[in-house]
């Protein structure tokens, strides 16, 4: 009696976990692709220089920051 009822909590376990496992799997699949889906129709913008001021605007923040 407790041999069976341990075998079937043994076959649920092992169905619970491959469901999980194959669901979690599709996942990362799925969003890897629609990840090289979007760079493809839309990239990423490019990254413009940095001005003098914005430079000039971050070392005084961070300089008044150090300060306080």
């Amino acid at each position: 009696m407790a041999s069976g009822l341990i075998n079937e909590g043994l076959i649920l376990m092992l169905v619970g976990m491959g469901t999980v496992f194959v669901f979690l799997t599709i996942l990362v699949v799925a969003m890897t692709l629609m990840s090289k889906l979007v760079l493809q129709y839309q990239p990423a913008p490019a990254a413009a220089g940095v001005t003098d001021e914005e430079i000039a605007a971050i070392s005084a923040a961070i300089s008044q920051h150090r300060r306080s």
